[in-house]
C-alpha cells in the first residue's frame, strides 16, 4: 500500500509538473511581452522551480567523455567488464592510456545510483585505471534472481577484485565512500586471512560507519532508538506490478530521501529560493548548479530489505564489526587478518552522516597491521558529501589518496 500510493502521488507530481514546466517556458520566452514587466518573470521563475522539484527522476549518466593525462586531452569510454543481478563492475576507459594504478571505488548502496560519485571518478581518471561499482535499482530486480544481503554485497567486492586481477594487476586499490566501508573492511579481512591473490594493495575509506558508537549523528540514533522489528514493520515495502522486480520486500529510495532531506530542511529550503532568486535576475548559471545537484540528488533506487535490515542490525545496532562478532556466511571477520593491505581513513570535520572517529576506528581493528601502513586524515570544514565531491575533495582530499597509492604501488 505504502508503495502503491508513493507511485500515485508520483504520477500526479509528473503531470503537473509537465505543466508548470510548459507555463515557465511560456512566461520566460522573449517573445512574450509579458516576460519583461509585472509579475511575469516572477511567477515564471516560481513555475520553473516546482517544475524541478516534481518532475520524476531516473537514473542518471556518469557523461563522463575526456579526462587529461600528462597534459593532454584523453577520450573515456564506459565498458561493463562483469555483470550481476544487483549490480555491475564498470570500468572507464582511457583511450590509448596504457598502465597506472588500478582502483576499484566502491560506491554506496544507500538509495541513490553510483553516479554520485561522479566527482570522484572524474577527480582520479588523470591518474589511475578506474572502475566502479554499478549497483542496480532492486525494483527492477526480477524475484528469480534471487535474495541480496550485506553478505552477497561482501561476495559482490571479491567477485569485483577477482574480475580486475585478470587484467593484469593482481592486488587493486580499493577506495570505500561511506557505507561500503563495513562490507569492504570485511571483505578484505576475509581475503587478508586466505592470503588472496586479489586482496587489495591498499583500502581507503571515506565518511564510513566503522564504529557508529563514536560520535553518534542523527543517522545513528535513528537506527538505534528503535527495535529492529520496528524497521522490519515500518519501512519496508513491496514492489508493485508496474516494475522487473514486482513483489520483492524493498526499502524504497523515497524513504531514505525523505529522510535525508528532513535532517536538513531549512539548508534545502535555502538552496530552492536561491536558485528562484537567480531565475527571476536571469541568472540561468546560478540556478543551473543548484538544478544540476538536485537532479543527481534526488535521483534514488530501492535496496532489497534483506540487505536494508541487516545493515541495520549489523553496523547500527549490534556494531558486530568493532565488537569481533561479525560473520561471514558463518564465517567470523577478523580485522587482524589485515596484515598488508595498506589502510587509509578519510573524515570530514563536519560530517553529519558519519561522525569524527568512526572511519579512523578502522585503523585501531587491525591490530596485525605495521603503524606504516595506516593513515588517518581529517578534512578540516568539510562535511559528508565535501568528502568525495567538490572543490575541497579536488584540491586537499584527493591528492592525499593519491599519495598514499603511489608510495604503495610497488
Amino acid at each position: 500500500m505504502l508503495y502503491d500510493t508513493y507511485e500515485w502521488q508520483r504520477s500526479l507530481l509528473a503531470g503537473a509538473s509537465a505543466m508548470a514546466n510548459f507555463g515557465a517556458g511560456l512566461l520566460q520566452n522573449p517573445n512574450n511581452p509579458f516576460a519583461y514587466f509585472g509579475g511575469g518573470p516572477v511567477l515564471g521563475s516560481a513555475l520553473a522551480v516546482f517544475a524541478h522539484a516534481a518532475a520524476p527522476r531516473g537514473k542518471p549518466a556518469f557523461g563522463l567523455t575526456t579526462t587529461t593525462v600528462a597534459g593532454k586531452p584523453v577520450a573515456v569510454r564506459e565498458e561493463v567488464v562483469l555483470r550481476r543481478p544487483f549490480g555491475q563492475l564498470k570500468r572507464f576507459v582511457r583511450e590509448g592510456v596504457e598502465g597506472g594504478p588500478k582502483l576499484l571505488i566502491v560506491a554506496p548502496m544507500s538509495g541513490h545510483y553510483a553516479t554520485l560519485l561522479r566527482g570522484t571518478v572524474e577527480r582520479m581518471l588523470p591518474f589511475a585505471d578506474v572502475y566502479i561499482t554499478d549497483w542496480r535499482d532492486a525494483k527492477l530486480v526480477p524475484l528469480s534472481d534471487g535474495r541480496f544481503d550485506l553478505d552477497d554485497y561482501i561476495d559482490y567486492v571479491v567477485a569485483f577484485l577477482e574480475k580486475i586481477g585478470e587484467t593484469g594487476e593482481a592486488r587493486p586499490h580499493v577506495l570505500a565512500v561511506c557505507q561500503p566501508s563495513v562490507p569492504v573492511y570485511a571483505a578484505t579481512a576475509l581475503m587478508g586471512a586466505d592470503q588472496h591473490p586479489n586482496r587489495p594493495r591498499t583500502l581507503t575509506m571515506m565518511g564510513g560507519p566503522i564504529d557508529t558508537r563514536e560520535a553518534p549523528t542523527a543517522v545513528n540514533t535513528l537506527a538505534t532508538e528503535r527495535p529492529h522489528a520496528w524497521f522490519a514493520q515500518n519501512v519496508i515495502a513491496t514492489v508493485p506490478m508496474t516494475y522487473a522486480g514486482a513483489g520483492r520486500r524493498v526499502y524504497p529510495g523515497f524513504l531514505q530521501l525523505a529522510g535525508f532531506m528532513s535532517m536538513n530542511l531549512g539548508s534545502h529550503m535555502i538552496s530552492h529560493y536561491e536558485m528562484f532568486k537567480h531565475l527571476v535576475q536571469g541568472d540561468g548559471e546560478g540556478a543551473g548548479t543548484t538544478q544540476r545537484f538536485y537532479e543527481e540528488y534526488r535521483a534514488v533506487c530501492d535496496m532489497t530489505a534483506e540487505f536494508y535490515l541487516q545493515t541495520i542490525d549489523v553496523v547500527f545496532q549490534t556494531h558486530a564489526l568493532p565488537e569481533g562478532t561479525m560473520k561471514h556466511r558463518g564465517r567470523p571477520v577478523d580485522p587482524a587478518a589485515i596484515t598488508d593491505t595498506a589502510v587509509l581513513a578519510i573524515e570530514g570535520e563536519r560530517d553529519d552522516i558519519s561522525g569524527l572517529g568512526q572511519t579512523r576506528a578502522a585503523l585501531t581493528l587491525a591490530t596485525a597491521l605495521p603503524d606504516a601502513m595506516k593513515q588517518y586524515h581529517m578534512a578540516p570544514e568539510v562535511g559528508h558529501y565535501g568528502i568525495f565531491n567538490g572543490s575541497k575533495w579536488r584540491t586537499r582530499i584527493a591528492p592525499v589518496l593519491e599519495e598514499w597509492i603511489a608510495r604503495h604501488e610497488g
